[in-house]
């Protein structure tokens, strides 16, 4: 009895201090998981991503945005003023996310309520000098403010206000605003892009410029145009920084040629898209000089549309090349060249000595062929012809005098752009395939040295609409008025049948 008295007292304190050690034990394990925890969640606090699987990547920022942001050297502050009625004031919430997402820290949103925080509207209001009662952005960089407005971000449809309906969204562009707004912001003066007039052009006037989506889509990069007629003036005016000369139907005169080429010497800038059924001697000469000779010649392929049956189409379908920091974000890219096209040769040995540089920007794709007499009828000719056709083909192409040639040292340079295609800017056919809009947004940011705003830019915004043709109505019907109404009741037929058995 005294040894089982004596040994009673141990096993109490062996199992005393086994529970000690357990409960230890896990309570390390705890406090090890929520520091686990609370370092995986700080980890994917700093460190996420997002994406958006919307049909039309409403929110998704463009690659131009993103080059943008990361230029950024100090803070932007964004402040919303958006009532909660307002048609588009999720989307610009959820917009605002993506660029402070993008941003990295340098992009700050205050969102206020004007109904609601009366006062702290008031004194930014008064801050910011705002007059309107819209609902709107202000940004503010460095002590400058600029403004966005609701209506600048969207496209409103007010048609069905007559039967009761409120306002309808059709497009939503907040990007192209918020964006085009903080390079204004941040560049400070617009860039003058000289418009050349005077040979037929396209006219940039509203309403009936043909380039009217172009003019916009470049005034939105901190750009204005400014019209250039040669003839009117002693010299290129200092302030514009590049020509722009589009499609001209009738040849420069030998004064204006002058000026052309005095700008270039004087480390110019010049866009330009030459069409190939004008007669432009002149200026094809001047091309020519620089290593880029322009073909009397159109592009032209045989498309199979049946068994033994092909077609004949001018409209270039051709691809960016990727050596060049124009087309770099838009390489091995296709895009459509409507219209007439021409090829260019080349001759960048011929002008090496002079201290110039020529490369491609575009070729078209293979089977493309280059005919000289393009206006022959003659199908056994032409199709002989595509036959012997086997050499890469140029559209477009860059040519630098002086500057370097490593991208990494920025020296003063003249800087030309030629295209033997001018119709592809035209709103019929950019907004059918936007990719061209970018090359002439690229190759406008490459002649005015803003290399970091080169890449692809917002789309533009076009309401989604359908159409449905007789044989697709009568399908439709079908659908509605047979299919739809008998799959439920075979549903209900086949649960009857198997009840009744």
């Amino acid at each position: 009895m005294a040894d089982k008295t004596t040994k009673q007292p141990r096993t109490r304190g062996r199992m005393k201090i086994g529970r000690v050690r357990i409960g230890f034990n896990v309570l390390v394990q705890v406090v090890l998981i929520l520091f686990l925890m609370a370092m995986v969640n700080s980890f994917a606090f700093k460190h996420y991503a997002r994406w958006d699987f919307s049909r039309d990547q409403k929110y998704a920022l463009s690659d131009k945005t993103k080059r943008f942001l990361d230029t950024l050297k100090n803070k932007m502050r964004i402040t919303v003023f958006f009532s909660p009625n307002t048609p588009i004031t999720a989307d610009v919430q959820n917009l605002l996310t993506e660029y402070q997402y993008a941003g990295k820290g340098k992009i700050d949103v205050e969102h206020i309520d004007p109904e609601r925080n009366l006062s702290r509207a008031k004194e930014l209001f008064d801050k910011y000098k705002v007059v309107t009662d819209e609902s709107l952005l202000v940004l503010d960089y460095d002590g400058r403010n600029k403004t966005v407005k609701a209506s600048e971000m969207a496209d409103v449809a007010q048609s069905g206000m007559a039967f009761g309906e409120g306002p309808r969204v059709t497009a939503f562009k907040g990007e192209q605003a918020i964006t085009s707004a903080m390079i204004d912001l941040v560049e400070g003066k617009k860039k003058t892009l000289g418009y050349v007039t005077g040979h037929k052009e396209a006219p940039l006037s509203e309403g009936t410029s043909p380039v009217s989506v172009l003019k916009t889509f470049i005034e939105n990069e901190n750009i204005k145009f400014q019209e250039l007629n040669l003839l009117d003036l002693d010299a290129i005016p200092a302030e514009v920084k590049a020509v722009m000369i589009i499609g001209p139907q009738y040849d420069f005169s030998d004064r204006e040629m002058k000026l052309l080429r005095d700008f270039w010497d004087k480390q110019g800038r010049i866009l330009l898209l030459l069409d190939p059924a004008a007669k432009t001697p002149k200026l094809r000469g001047f091309v020519n000089e620089l290593g880029v000779k322009m073909n009397d010649d159109r592009l032209m392929v045989f498309l199979r549309t049946g068994i033994q049956e092909l077609a004949l189409t001018r409209d270039v379908q051709a691809r960016f090349m990727g050596d060049s920091p124009i087309t770099k974000r838009l390489a091995d890219v296709r895009t459509l060249f409507l219209g007439g096209t021409s090829s260019l040769t080349l001759e960048p040995d011929r002008v090496r000595a002079a201290n110039i540089r020529v490369e491609p920007l575009i070729q078209a794709e293979k089977g493309y062929f280059a005919e000289k007499d393009y206006n022959t009828d003659d199908q056994v000719k032409l199709q002989a012809d595509a036959k012997q056709s086997n050499v890469p083909l140029t559209i477009a192409a860059a040519v630098g005098k002086g500057g370097s040639a490593d991208q990494r040292v920025q020296v003063n340079s003249a800087r030309l752009i030629v295209v033997s295609n001018a119709s592809f800017v035209q709103d019929n056919a950019i907004t059918q395939d936007q990719q061209g809009l970018d090359f002439i947004s690229g190759s406008v940011n490459w002649l005015l040295s803003r290399e970091q705003l080169i890449g692809i830019a917002p789309k533009v915004s076009k309401p989604l609409t359908f159409s449905l043709n007789e044989e697709a109505l009568r399908r439709l019907r079908w659908i509605i008025l047979v299919f739809i109404p008998l799959v439920p009741a075979v549903i209900g037929t086949m649960v009857w049948w198997q009840r009744r058995v």
